[in-house]
C-alpha cells in the first residue's frame, strides 16, 4: 500500500465479520499527520473492532492498515511502538502504583530506567496525580485510573495517540482534564485518533470526523463541512409569552419538521432567514411577544442522525 504524503494512519479496504454479522465492512481513510481525527457512531457500529484492527489487536477479514508507512498486519511490534493506546476498557494493573503503572510501561516501549521515571514523574504531576503517586491503583476512582491509564499510553512520547472513548463514564473534572491533555499532545505534534459516540466531543476536538453505522463510512468531513452540507437541518427556535396555535407556521411551506419542548417549539428549515421573518410576522398579527427566539445552525447530532436514517433506509 502507497501511503500518500503526510498521512500517518492509511487504511484501504478493512473488513471484519464475526460469524454472520459484518462488523466492519471495506472501509477506506486517511489520518492527516498532526491532525485529530474522530471515529464516530453509535455502540455497536463498528468503532472497537476498527480501531483494534488499527492498533494491531485484531486481524482483519481484508484490507490493510499503514501506521506511519508501517504494515501492521506484517511488522506489528514495528508499528506499536509509534502508538499509543487508550483502550475502552482499563487495564491498569492495579496491585501496583501509579509510578510504578507509568514506568513499568516506558520500559516496554524500551525508555532507559531513568528515562522512563522521569518522564513519569512529569505525566502524573500534569495529570494531577504526584500526590498519590506511590499509592495502589486498586483504591483510585475510575477517573484517576484512566488518567494512569492515559499517562502510560504517553510515556514514551508517541507519534499517534489511539483513545477509545476516554471520557466515557468519567465524572466532569477527569473529562476536562483528558480533554486538554489531547489538545496539548496534538499542539505538541501527536496525531490523535479518537472514537466515541459523544459528539459534542468530536464536534470540540476534532480536525475532521468519520461517521460509521453499521460497519460503513456514512461520511468523512470536517465538522463545519459537515454541518453546511446539511442546511435542512438548520432550525429557528422559538418560544412565546403564552401558548398559540402555530400550525400556521407548520404549513407556511418553509418548515420540514417541528419539535417541541415544553413551550419552546423547534422548526427545522432550509431557510432560517425567510422563516425567522414570516415567525415574527406571525407573532405581529397574533398578539404575541416573544420569550425566546433564535437561530440555530447545523449540529453534528442532526447531522448524524441523518446520515444513520439514510444508512437504514437503504437496501
Amino acid at each position: 500500500m502507497k501511503e500518500k504524503p503526510g498521512e500517518i494512519i492509511a487504511v484501504s479496504g478493512l473488513a471484519k465479520k464475526f460469524g454472520a454479522i459484518t462488523a466492519v465492512n471495506d472501509i477506506s481513510f486517511d489520518v492527516v499527520n498532526g491532525e485529530i481525527f474522530g471515529f464516530l457512531g453509535p455502540n455497536g457500529a463498528g468503532k472497537t473492532t476498527t480501531i483494534r484492527m488499527l492498533t494491531g489487536l485484531l486481524t482483519p477479514d481484508a484490507g490493510t492498515v499503514a501506521i506511519e508507512g508501517i504494515d501492521v498486519r506484517k511488522h506489528p511490534i514495528a508499528a506499536k511502538m509509534h502508538m499509543g493506546i487508550i483502550p475502552e476498557m482499563s487495564n491498569v494493573y492495579v496491585e501496583l502504583t501509579a509510578r510504578q503503572n507509568v514506568a513499568l510501561a516506558g520500559r516496554f516501549y524500551g525508555m532507559h530506567r531513568n528515562a522512563a521515571e522521569e518522564r513519569t514523574d512529569r505525566l502524573l504531576e500534569q495529570f494531577e496525580l504526584s500526590g498519590r503517586k506511590d499509592d495502589r491503583v486498586e483504591g483510585f476512582s475510575k477517573g484517576m485510573k484512566q488518567r494512569v491509564l492515559i499517562a502510560s499510553a504517553l510515556v514514551h512520547d508517541p507519534q499517534v495517540l489511539f483513545l477509545d472513548e476516554p471520557t466515557s463514564g468519567l465524572d466532569v473534572h477527569s473529562q476536562r482534564l483528558i480533554r486538554a491533555t489531547i489538545r496539548e499532545m496534538n499542539e505538541a505534534g501527536t496525531s490523535v485518533f479518537l472514537t466515541t459516540h459523544n459528539i459534542e466531543e468530536a464536534n470540540a476536538l476534532c480536525d475532521r470526523v468519520a461517521i460509521i453505522h453499521r460497519g460503513e463510512l456514512a461520511a468523512i468531513d470536517t465538522p463545519g463541512h459537515l454541518k453546511s452540507a446539511f442546511q435542512e437541518t438548520q432550525s429557528v427556535e422559538v418560544e412565546f409569552d403564552q401558548p398559540a396555535d402555530v400550525s400556521a407556521i407548520e404549513h407556511s411551506g418553509l418548515v420540514n419538521r417541528v419539535e417541541r419542548a415544553g413551550e419552546k417549539w423547534r422548526f427545522y428549515t432550509d431557510n432560517p432567514d425567510a422563516l425567522a421573518k414570516y415567525v415574527c410576522k406571525f407573532a405581529d398579527e397574533k398578539g404575541l411577544a416573544f420569550s425566546a427566539l433564535s437561530i440555530e445552525g447545523a449540529s453534528l447530532e442532526d447531522i448524524f442522525v441523518t446520515l444513520t436514517e439514510e444508512k437504514a433506509r437503504a437496501p
